[in-house]
């Protein structure tokens, strides 16, 4: 299935007001930016369009958001769903029961950022020494800054 095939795919399976940016920057390489309101059902379809295999997720804070990076790959094509979140709303659904691999990545990025995964099933820490203060999430930009203030 080419790149194009794909993205077209993925527009009418969830509908064109749902995927909010797209680009092929390169053969075999995708970036598609969707409402985190259907990130389940944007896993769901390309699960069962071949994309089986995912590779990381990523989580990083900009000025404003929390973006996640879903990597995902079906061998011949490597897929990137981006979704943001605001700093004060941080919730999303877990993909965990479509992609059980996704489970240590959530926890991780639970404890490092602060998301909270909806429907995972435990988000107990795993990096994190055990007296680390609760609420303070290491690779949070807006915490430091705060710190620095002090």
């Amino acid at each position: 299935m080419s790149e194009k095939e794909i993205l077209d795919k993925l527009k009418r399976n969830m509908g064109p007001k749902h995927v909010l940016k797209t680009s092929v920057p390169r053969t075999g390489k995708v970036f598609v930016e969707i409402d985190k309101k259907k990130l389940k059902d944007a896993i769901r379809f390309l699960k069962t369009a071949g994309f089986t295999h995912l590779s990381a997720i990523t989580g990083l804070e900009t000025e404003d958001e929390i973006e996640l990076l879903y990597h995902l790959s079906n061998g011949g094509v490597l897929l990137t769903i981006r979704v943001k979140l605001p700093l004060n709303k941080t919730v999303i659904p877990s993909i965990t029961t479509h992609i059980l691999g996704a489970t240590l990545y959530e926890q991780e990025i639970h404890e490092l950022l602060g998301v909270n995964f909806e429907g995972h099933p435990n988000l107990a820490p795993l990096i994190l020494p055990d007296d680390w203060p609760k609420d303070n999430y290491p690779l949070r930009k807006s915490r430091r800054t705060e710190k620095e203030k002090e």
